[in-house]
């Protein structure tokens, strides 16, 4: 007698990370193309760099430690390739000053893929 078992894995690798080092575009890349190829980079639009994640997904960027202090952006770009910021994130600049101000450089989120 043989016995058919199915396992249903249900994968979401993007779902949640621990907290990560946030940092921003410089102005020297206004106007240049992002590399989704669609994108050209504006310090005011809610857009973001990552190594990993795919091109168009929305992502809430929590300050760590905090539940009220978030933005949402879309991933358009790839980066940052600062060694030790391989995993983290970077920001347009509006993005990050709704989390805090720019002479703070870096900060410790949290991100939770949305969509």
């Amino acid at each position: 007698m043989s016995a058919i078992v199915f396992v249903w894995v249900v994968s979401r690798p993007y779902a949640q990370q621990p907290s990560v080092t946030a940092s921003y575009y410089h102005d020297k890349y206004i106007n240049r193309l992002c590399a989704d190829g669609k994108t050209k980079y504006d310090h005011s639009k809610m857009i973001a760099a990552h190594r990993t994640l795919p091109f168009g997904s929305i992502v809430k960027v929590a300050l760590a430690g905090s539940k009220t202090r978030f933005v949402t952006v879309k991933i358009v770009d790839r980066g940052p390739y600062i060694r030790g910021r391989e995993n983290g994130i970077d920001l347009s600049a509006g993005a990050f000053k709704k989390l805090a101000q720019l002479e703070a450089g870096l900060l410790q989120v949290n991100l939770t893929v949305l969509k």
